[in-house]
């Protein structure tokens, strides 16, 4: 195993052994309500992982890079959304998104990804980075930045970074919603220039967006698993257009938003997407979780770029 410490700064070190099996797995313990971290522990020891625990949120891109840089062939990540994206930034970083067998293991609040890939908890990871199938999945990328699961603005993103850790920690998911509803009737929209380009298709949008969802693994149904094609090199995008807002949580109620009966909903597919900005102040963007400003983005996918341990319930070529 490698020998895993810090500086004296406190950045983290890993001595490589050259033993090119080793299995590392990165553990965010505060993430969800931080009561996962001595089970996470447990289970990994007794699987044969080297445990490095993030002290500080990026830290996991670090660990995710040195990580791959040490010859481990499997690593995994053990937080939420946010968690994930991290290692998996990392193994980019490494340059070894070919070369390293990708893990999740969900202890976050929401766990989407970890939920559209088959990984239904704990201890079924665990069964899965050890027996599991292996699919080449598809990795997304957002000037430069990598996301496996989703870029979303407007509305939900908004909702999803007012969300303190206490109040996810208290309710959860519906801490999400919670925000939503109370944001709903003040958000003014944002006025977008969407252009979305497949081989030999183009595509065009401009108004004004409640929400833009972006998804690479995740797609946007009213009902039902939220699972992308995730093979398929495509991002998948729904705009939600601005609309008085009893009618979108009339819709919501009924489970119609993102149906294609709405009229208030644009669909697209698309393996390249530009959305601009149509104002002077940038917009906030959450690619996984993690949020950051944007004044325009352009957006590619990456077909079958790493491999994943996924579970029995994922659907390479679902409906």
């Amino acid at each position: 195993m490698p020998d895993v410490g810090r500086g004296p700064t406190g950045e983290a070190t890993i001595a490589d052994d050259g033993d090119p099996s080793d299995r590392i797995l990165v553990l965010n313990p505060v993430s969800g309500n931080g009561s996962h971290a001595e089970r996470v522990r447990k289970s990994a020891d007794d699987a044969g992982f080297t445990v490095l625990e993030t002290q500080a949120s990026g830290e996991g891109v670090e660990f995710g890079r040195l990580a791959a840089a040490a010859g481990a062939d499997l690593v995994a990540a053990a937080g939420g959304d946010g968690t994930v994206n991290e290692v998996l930034r990392g193994l980019d970083a490494a340059d070894a998104l070919d070369d390293v067998t990708f893990g999740v293991v969900p202890a976050g609040t929401g766990n989407n990804f970890a939920g559209n890939v088959g990984i239904e908890g704990i201890d079924h990871a665990f069964d899965v980075l050890a027996e599991g199938e292996r699919r080449r999945i598809d990795v997304a990328t957002a000037d430069g930045e990598r996301f496996l699961n989703s870029c979303i603005a407007g509305l939900t993103a908004e909702a999803s970074a007012s969300a303190s850790p206490e109040l996810k920690a208290r309710l959860g998911v519906l801490a999400y919603v919670l925000n939503g509803l109370r944001a709903v009737t003040e958000f003014e929209g944002l006025p977008l220039a969407v252009e979305a380009s497949c081989p030999g298709t183009e595509k065009t949008w401009t108004g004004d967006a409640v929400m833009v969802l972006v998804g690479n693994a995740r797609r946007f149904p009213a009902r039902g698993r939220s699972q992308a094609n995730c093979e398929d090199g495509l991002l998948e995008l729904t705009i939600v257009e601005r609309s008085p807002p009893t009618n979108l949580l009339q819709e919501a109620a009924i489970h119609r938003l993102f149906g294609e009966e709405t009229e208030h909903v644009t669909n697209l597919f698309a393996s390249e997407l530009r959305v601009d900005v149509r104002r002077d102040d940038p917009v906030g963007f959450s690619f996984d979780g993690e949020t950051g400003t944007h004044g325009s983005l352009t957006m590619e996918t990456g077909e079958r770029t790493v491999e994943l341990a996924v579970g029995e319930t994922y659907e390479p070529t679902p409906e």
